[in-house]
C-alpha cells in the first residue's frame, strides 16, 4: 500500500470515530388536573305498543300521531283514541331512559312541562296534566332502563281543524 493511500485510510478512519456533537434539547413537565363530575343523560325510546318515534334513542324525539279526528280512521299505528261527549283523546306510550355516570344516586325524579301554553287542547303525561310549569311525574325512577309513559292529547269537539304541535320539555334530576 502506498504511503499516500495509507495516509488517506488513516484520516478516513479518524473521521469515523470522531464523536458527533449532540443537538440542543430541552425538557419540561405538564401537570394535568381535572374534576370528575356526576352526570345523567336522558333519551326517548320507542315502546312496542306505541307510535314509532322519529329520533328514538336521542334526547330530542318526535311522536307523530298523523291525522287525528273523533270519528274517522286514524291511520298511524298504535295511536289510541277515546271519544267523550265534548272531546276526544288520542294517546300513545313511549319510553324515557336515564343513565348515570360517577354518581351514587339510586334513582331520579322526572318532570314535564309544555314548551308554550295551549288554550285549546289538554296535554297529559300519564295522569298528570301539563302546564308551562314543570309537573312532577314521579320521584323514584330507576336508571338504565326505559320507563314507560303515555302522552295524551285531548281535543274539544268544537276545536278548529288544522295542525296541532306542542313541545313537551322533560327534566330528569338525580335524587
Amino acid at each position: 500500500m502506498s504511503k499516500h493511500l495509507l495516509k488517506t485510510a488513516v484520516i478516513a478512519a479518524a473521521l469515523v470515530i470522531i464523536p458527533s456533537f449532540a443537538a440542543a434539547q430541552s425538557s419540561g413537565t405538564l401537570t394535568v388536573t381535572a374534576t370528575v363530575e356526576s352526570s345523567i343523560a336522558m333519551t326517548f325510546e320507542n315502546d312496542a305498543a306505541g307510535v314509532v318515534l322519529t329520533g328514538a334513542s336521542t334526547n330530542a324525539a318526535t311522536m307523530a300521531f298523523g291525522t287525528i279526528s273523533a270519528y274517522n280512521t286514524i291511520a298511524t299505528p298504535n295511536v289510541n283514541r277515546t271519544v267523550a261527549a265534548s272531546d276526544f283523546t288520542v294517546s300513545s306510550p313511549f319510553g324515557v331512559k336515564v343513565v348515570k355516570a360517577n354518581s351514587s344516586s339510586a334513582s331520579y325524579t322526572l318532570a314535564a312541562a309544555l314548551g308554550s301554553a295551549d288554550a285549546t287542547n289538554t296535554w297529559r303525561i300519564n295522569s298528570t296534566t301539563l302546564t308551562t310549569t314543570p309537573q312532577n311525574l314521579g320521584t323514584t325512577y330507576s336508571y338504565n332502563t326505559a320507563v314507560a309513559h303515555t302522552v295524551y292529547l285531548t281535543v274539544p269537539l268544537t276545536a278548529s281543524t288544522g295542525a296541532v304541535s306542542k313541545v313537551l320539555n322533560f327534566t330528569a334530576t338525580a335524587n
